[in-house]
């Protein structure tokens, strides 16, 4: 089984049923390709993708 992504904020979230970054509900297990963000400060693709906090991503979020 896949973990699902949000919808938002594209964060993949394991063991829970709302988003711990932006706290949404909207989640999917339609989405494809991944990246993890350790630092998001120091990361060009964490600010390609807006993302402010460590963690897995999603790449396309459908």
């Amino acid at each position: 089984m896949t973990d699902p992504a949000c919808r938002n904020c594209h964060r993949i979230v394991e063991d829970s049923e709302t988003c711990p970054v932006c706290r949404s509900t909207s989640l999917t297990e339609n989405w494809r390709g991944y990246v993890v963000i350790i630092d998001p400060k120091r990361s060009k693709i964490a600010e390609k993708l807006n993302v402010e906090h460590p963690g897995k991503y999603a790449l396309k979020v459908r």
